[in-house]
């Protein structure tokens, strides 16, 4: 498969598991075993870290379609049914949502024209209320996106239900750019697609004198943590606007570091292939013949992406590992290495086989290192066991106990 060529993809809650690469919702290896090798070797704070590149219109918004009004007899039904998928939810408000068209930029710095859902709490008149910005998890069917997917319990729904306006990007290939390929684990155009619908949203919140109260929140579990790190460092290395509003970032069980979640990956790959072992191994991919680094690809693809999934995936994140090329995983998909000034805090579970949990310790160990203190933490999930799927309903307790000191005027 050529460098940038796509891949077939497809699905769950607000995060779907990734198979075993997929981004955050899948079930990661467990990775204290492995070493920092090679593609996932090294941390390398020379690299020159990427921008959103912005496109000549990026944030620009291009249409508001209502889609609709969850009642708080539905609502209270929904969650209390739901159980433990938001546990510690208690909803306060029907909630209405929007379906948001927007400019943003592909995974090839192209302009394209993407969607994402807007939720707002029905509150009096003139209230205001907290922005919260909420990163899904990866997902295999354009139907599960956002904006697709509007239901009681679904997990912007239920948020905006507490009191916060919920913004959800679709993400470029799913929704209104349906078609495009998704730019999975690339850290500009992922988040691109935040920053722009954030800047969309606003707009169109303004139109309608809905008023925010000047704090936004990030929230996002395994890709939807990732893209969470990635739109934080982008507000924050371009100056965003959105900047001076963000109280803190709570992701959780995302590959920030790609070069180590891959190296698990390869590891699983190995472990199940006994002939391929003995070929492979980190660092050493670029060495082998082209029959062998595309059995490698077929592999890993397996674990990532389910058959019947209906969006493309562009497999640039794949192509850089296959040629050992760590420059390019740092500058085109790394997220782990700066120096947040708003808090980040982790959350990770130690039996995650679908995204490492040393991706979130190398996370942790490269930002404080550049003297962040107690700026970025990193909290266990301790859920037993500890796996992706296990983590997801603890993840969510953890980010509304996080945000709980913080926010104001729910």
């Amino acid at each position: 498969m050529a460098h940038g060529s796509p891949v077939r993809a497809s699905s769950e809650w607000g995060m779907t598991p990734y198979r075993t690469l997929t981004l955050w919702p899948a079930t990661l290896l467990a990775a204290m075993v492995l070493t920092l090798s090679a593609c996932g070797g090294g941390d390398s704070p020379s690299t020159p870290v990427p921008i959103v590149p912005g496109v000549a219109n990026a944030g620009q918004l291009k249409d508001a379609t209502p889609v609709n009004t969850v009642t708080l007899a539905d609502l209270t039904a929904a969650v209390g049914a739901a159980g433990s998928k938001l546990p510690g939810a208690v909803p306060r408000y029907a909630v209405t949502s929007w379906r948001l068209t927007y400019v943003t930029s592909d995974g090839f710095g192209r302009e394209v024209i993407a969607s994402g859902l807007v939720s707002v709490p029905v509150k009096p008149d003139g209230a205001r209320s907290p922005v919260l910005s909420y990163q899904h998890a990866t997902i295999y069917k354009d139907a599960q996106a956002p904006s697709n997917q509007v239901a009681a319990t679904e997990p912007p729904v239920v948020l905006a239900s507490l009191g916060y306006i919920v913004v959800a990007a679709d993400y470029v290939g799913y929704g209104a750019s349906r078609g495009s390929q998704h730019p999975y684990l690339l850290a500009t155009p992922s988040a691109a697609a935040v920053l722009d619908l954030l800047t969309a949203a606003r707009t169109w919140r303004q139109s309608r004198n809905l008023n925010d109260n000047g704090q936004l929140f990030l929230l996002g579990y395994s890709e939807g943590g990732y893209t969470t790190v990635a739109a934080h460092r982008a507000m924050q290395d371009t100056a965003s606007p959105h900047l001076a509003q963000l109280v803190a970032s709570i992701p959780g069980a995302g590959p920030y570091h790609v070069g180590v979640t891959l190296d698990a990956q390869l590891q699983r790959v190995r472990d199940e292939n006994a002939a391929l072992a003995a070929l492979v191994s980190p660092g050493r991919l670029s060495e082998q013949s082209t029959q062998v680094r595309n059995e490698v690809r077929r592999l890993i693809m397996r674990l990532v992406i389910p058959d019947d999934a209906d969006v493309t995936f562009q497999s640039t994140f794949l192509d850089n590992f296959l040629a050992d090329d760590t420059a390019a995983i740092e500058r085109d998909s790394n997220v782990h290495d700066w120096k947040p000034v708003a808090p980040i805090r982790l959350f990770h579970g130690r039996d995650d086989q679908t995204v490492p949990y040393i991706a979130s310790t190398r996370t942790l160990q490269a930002m404080q290192a550049r003297g962040t203190g107690t700026t970025v933490t990193l909290t266990d999930c301790t859920a037993t066991p500890a796996t992706h799927l296990g983590c997801v309903a603890p993840y969510f307790s953890h980010a509304l106990g996080q945000m709980a000191p913080l926010v104001r005027d729910l």
